[in-house]
């Protein structure tokens, strides 16, 4: 549902159903508004993630709009907004993964004391057919919706939303019913999946393994541990380089501490150096001085003898 009143949002506005009177009242969202969700606008929001599977956690109560998205791509303030919105995302997942790992430990207790729950059986191949229907029906219905959109006929467009969700509602129905009870064999030993939680059973047929692989639920938790580990990756990697910046800022200044020592010290060195010399050159001149006045006191002796 979220998704296609998104599509209908991005098609017709999000005004789109507001009388003449609630539209002089309405005011435009932008990217930086408290009602657009922050997730979606740093990479995904985890409520799309799960839908009708059992981690489903419900809807997002916060604007989905792709418009916003690419305001806010273009948006000067782009940086500084991004990492904000990533740590509320890391901080949600990492909630959802805390969630998610005590129930793969207590699975791993349930197998260990050999409690093996039942996997999920099948649907039978009439339900499975009737699903199948129903879905490309949805398909159709929702291709129709998107092109009464675009020529602006609102109200038929609504119309057809109306039988799209009568139709996920009997999808959802036909998926939880099931007449079927799945026996399985003794000789077959369940498996917990360390992604997602759910317990497989092992070397199980290739079709059900890659069916589970594939499936919403172990994709969803896919991303959130995937997006997890790279955010810390990237918040290790800034801190890397701000502190190798840092060594490299204090290696400038001692560098530079120690020419001007250098430069003070050789200065120090040329100002004794020609001290000396002076003191040389005075001394010189002194002892010349003393031999003209003992030369003269000589010759007043030898002329008085």
């Amino acid at each position: 549902m979220d998704l296609q009143r998104a599509m209908l949002d991005e098609l017709m506005g999000a005004d789109r159903n507001l009388t003449e009177e609630e539209r002089k009242d309405y005011k435009e969202i932008t990217w930086d508004s408290k009602e657009v969700c922050a997730y979606y606008m740093a990479r995904f929001c985890p409520h799309d993630l799960f839908v009708n599977t059992k981690s489903d956690i419900g809807p997002c109560d916060r604007v989905h709009d792709p418009k916003l998205k690419e305001s806010f791509e273009k948006s000067p303030r782009h940086d500084v907004n991004l990492a904000k919105f990533e740590a509320e995302l890391a901080q949600r997942c990492e909630k959802l993964v805390m969630e998610l790992d005590r129930r793969v430990r207590r699975g791993r207790e349930r197998l260990a004391q050999g409690d093996e729950p039942m996997p999920p059986p099948p649907l039978s191949a009439d339900k499975s057919e009737r699903l199948s229907v129903v879905e490309e029906k949805i398909k159709n219905l929702l291709v129709q919706v998107e092109a009464l959109g675009e020529v602006g006929k609102v109200d038929e467009a609504q119309a057809l939303m109306k039988k799209v969700d009568e139709l996920n509602a009997e999808k959802a129905l036909i998926q939880c019913q099931n007449d079927k009870v799945l026996v399985v064999p003794q000789e077959k030993k369940m498996a917990l999946c360390e992604i997602c939680g759910s317990f497989l059973v092992a070397n199980d047929v290739a079709e059900r393994t890659q069916s589970h692989i594939t499936g919403k639920q172990h994709i969803g938790y896919g991303m959130v541990r995937d997006y997890i580990a790279e955010y810390k990756e990237a918040k290790e990697k800034a801190r890397e380089e701000e502190r190798l910046a840092r060594e490299k800022e204090a290696g400038e200044r001692r560098k530079l501490r120690e020419k001007e020592h250098e430069s003070r010290s050789g200065s120090g060195d040329r100002d004794r150096y020609h001290d000396r010399d002076r003191e040389r050159e005075r001394d010189r001149h002194r002892g010349r001085e003393r031999s003209r006045e003992w030369n003269g006191r000589g010759s007043r002796d030898d002329w008085r003898d």
